[in-house]
């Protein structure tokens, strides 16, 4: 397949009507996110990754990939060493594939929610057995965090990490066949989403829309809200039900509740307020819900308002216990916060399935970071890159 002359192509990935790939387009914006990589060769071997990604229909093997992108199976190899053994920086990538969305959308918040994505086989790095909560099932996996910028209508992951079990870690033959840094750890997935939520506020500073992030297997549910609320961040943030018993309503001060009640330490339902509000759910239509709430106070922390609530209603996405500092916020606002995270999950769900982007089998810690980050730059083109393509999932809306 010819690419060479500015022709547009169809893509195939993705089902529904046939849209085009703009392959100059493409190509500019691989040069303007990659521009980091010290070498030419590096950079041109992105390009046709970022082609490849886009064009290729099916399952995306380093074949399909070189084939659709410069018409020639045989440079599958280089593409091969391009994303498993060449040895250039994501971060930067990522910053800059960042920056290209928040021009081009309007970003309403940053969403930070956990994965767990069943895998084949035991050598892929991170690869273990795991409980998938969402599907009450013990699955072989592996278990990601990513951050995404959540529009109006669609998320763009923009960084991602993986979780590495403690058998990764301690056995030196898997670090050394996957190529694993000295300096990575196994880290629960609370602290791997801090960590990305801490390199966008050292990139981007601290921003002006609020975080969603899913500290649900945190042992220690107030040290990782403490330590979102050190950087600064306006947050929902999903947590374990047990965590509630560890939450304490703190000393009244007018103002800082919304009814001035006193509820005293959260361990019974009767301590808790309700609330009933509107909202729509991803089918279009409106309703009540209802939502129970308290003021609360994470043991570590010192200072500010909080409302710990869970919405009882197994219509909204995104149900569960939630721990907030937006105080000042509507009710309906909050909800819509909440279901981002079941919507930033399609999204991933949907780089899966439709558009087949992570069956990636490669076996090393830098190959997987990436393919991760390029095909993030597959996504944000495909929604956002020039002629508009297929749309991916449609975020929840509330009212």
């Amino acid at each position: 397949m010819t690419i060479e002359g500015g022709i547009s192509v169809p893509l195939g990935s993705a089902p529904g009507p046939a849209a085009q790939v703009d392959v100059p387009a493409v190509d500019g914006l691989a040069d303007e996110l990659f521009a980091s990589l010290p070498r030419a060769d590096q950079r041109r071997w992105a390009r046709v990754y970022l082609r490849g990604l886009l064009l290729a229909q099916g399952k995306k093997s380093m074949r399909r990939l070189a084939e659709a992108a410069v018409g020639s199976a045989s440079a599958w190899h280089s593409l091969q060493q391009f994303v498993n053994a060449s040895t250039w920086a994501w971060d930067a990538p990522r910053s800059a594939l960042a920056a290209w969305v928040e021009r081009r959308a309007s970003v309403r918040a940053w969403t930070v929610p956990q994965i767990v994505l069943p895998k084949r086989g035991d050598r892929l790095v991170g690869v273990h057995q795991r409980f998938d909560p969402r599907t009450g099932r013990t699955v072989n996996c592996q278990a990601i965090t990513a951050l995404l910028l959540s529009c109006p209508g669609a998320n763009f992951p923009v960084d991602w990490h993986v979780h590495l079990p403690p058998e990764w870690v301690a056995d030196e033959r898997s670090r050394r066949e996957a190529r694993i840094p000295a300096t990575a750890a196994s880290e629960p997935g609370w602290r791997l989403a801090l960590d990305l939520l801490r390199r966008s506020v050292r990139r981007a500073g601290a921003p002006g829309v609020p975080v969603v992030a899913d500290l649900s297997d945190a042992d220690d549910p107030g040290a990782a809200v403490a330590e979102l609320a050190a950087l600064g961040l306006g947050f929902v943030a999903e947590l374990a039900p047990r965590a509630q018993r560890t939450m304490a309503e703190p000393p009244p001060r007018p103002g800082r509740s919304r009814t001035g009640a006193a509820l005293g330490p959260l361990r019974g339902p009767r301590r808790w307020h309700t609330q009933v509000a509107t909202v729509m759910g991803h089918d279009g239509g409106f309703r009540h819900v209802r939502i129970r709430w308290a003021p609360a106070r994470p043991p570590a922390v010192r200072d500010g308002a909080y409302l710990l609530f869970s919405v009882a209603d197994e219509g909204v996405a995104g149900s569960g216990l939630w721990l907030t500092n937006l105080t000042e916020r509507r009710w309906e606002e909050l909800l819509e916060l909440v279901v981002l995270q079941a919507s930033a999950r399609a999204t991933v769900d949907c780089l899966n399935e439709r558009f087949r982007y992570l069956g990636f089998s490669g076996r090393s810690y830098p190959g997987w970071h990436h393919h991760m980050t390029l095909v993030s730059a597959a996504y944000a083109y495909s929604r956002l890159g020039r002629p508009a393509l297929t749309a991916g999932p449609t975020a929840y809306r509330t009212a």
